[in-house]
């Protein structure tokens, strides 16, 4: 069941792409194995970047959540050090089985313009953007320089 609904979101994500961002399996035999790219948002402190990422889902998919990580370094209240996302919408307890690939993307496209510092993986960061919107955005911009160039 797992793949054959993996293979119809991967469809549903060629036939209507999200502007800015791609996600595909990494080859072509697997498709629990995915790897993505997000082109920081215009107007964010993102914007001139491109953040990598991984999907993996488990056989269990749409029953447990995938697993989604950023290679790419990023100064974000909700992304760690080791790129794991604290995201509402991937927590096992709030997972869905409705929930589908595209909204896990358009969610994370969403955490780029407006991050949520009050359920952050960096407490200090999320009290900087809290605090010091402007330092905040300047250290943003300064990764998206030397970690997310294309």
């Amino acid at each position: 069941m797992a793949l054959r609904r993996i293979q119809k979101e991967l469809t549903d994500l060629v036939n209507n792409p999200i502007p800015g961002v791609s996600a595909a399996p990494r080859t072509d035999d697997d498709l629990l194995q995915w790897r993505g790219s997000i082109a920081g948002p215009a107007g964010s402190p993102y914007e001139g970047g491109v953040f990598k990422f991984d999907i993996v889902f488990t056989i269990d998919y749409p029953f447990k959540p995938p697993t989604v990580k950023f290679s790419t370094k990023i100064y974000h209240p909700n992304i760690g050090d080791d790129g794991g996302i604290c995201m509402g919408l991937l927590k096992s307890e709030a997972w869905k089985p409705s929930t589908k690939t595209v909204d896990i993307l358009n969610t994370l496209v969403n955490l780029f313009s407006e991050p949520n510092p009050d359920d952050p993986l960096s407490t200090v960061i999320a009290e900087e953007y809290r605090s010091n919107r402007a330092e905040f955005n300047a250290k943003a911009r300064q990764w998206v320089a030397t970690y997310a160039k294309p």
